[in-house]
């Protein structure tokens, strides 16, 4: 796995990555503030093809737009990131889909859970954003188009836009190539 925009303190230990988001990171393209972000946090491996990708998410969510999730990304014009963000003083499961400008879906947690479970699958230029708070039912959040280049970058991403940073926890991350 490789960084980009490597953060001051990280670590992995067995299957827990751990990553402290640098003050002032985001990605973020064009929309509502025609604002162009991308210093954001992402380790992550190269994949080619359809994939299946997994995580579990805790975090020590704090300021305005703190978030923890994964990341699939071409370049810096074209991703999609999802996981929880921290808005309105509550934790929301949130997909920002961008190509050349970015768009954004949440839905509100009534009561922060101790983690979140992420899936995104790859088939062909369409990935699915899939959340459990159990890690035995999940939901579909998102549905997108995003390139038809077959190969992309997936990985962990945390960012903290407007706060100190804070540190997320992510644990059991695997990439799977599927057959669709």
């Amino acid at each position: 796995m490789q960084w980009y925009n490597e953060p001051p303190q990280w670590s992995v230990e067995g299957d827990t990555i751990t990553i402290t988001a640098a003050p002032q990171t985001d990605f973020w393209r064009i929309t509502h503030d025609d604002g162009q972000r991308d210093s954001g946090h992402v380790y992550y491996e190269r994949v080619t093809g359809d994939f299946v990708a997994d995580v579990i998410v805790r975090a020590d969510y704090a300021a305005l737009y703190d978030q923890a999730g994964l990341m699939v990304r071409l370049d810096e014009t074209t991703w999609i990131k999802c996981g929880i963000e921290y808005f309105n003083d509550r934790q929301h499961v949130s997909a920002v889909v961008t190509r050349d400008a970015s768009d954004w879906s949440i839905i509100p947690l009534e009561t922060p859970p101790p983690a979140l479970y992420l899936r995104v699958t790859r088939h062909d230029h369409t990935v699915e954003v899939h959340y459990s708070l159990d890690g035995a039912q999940y939901a579909m959040l998102r549905q997108a188009f995003l390139t038809r280049e077959r190969t992309v970058d997936v990985g962990v991403m945390v960012c903290a836009p407007v706060g100190d940073g804070f540190t997320a926890r992510f644990e059991g991350f695997r990439v799977e190539a599927s057959a669709g």
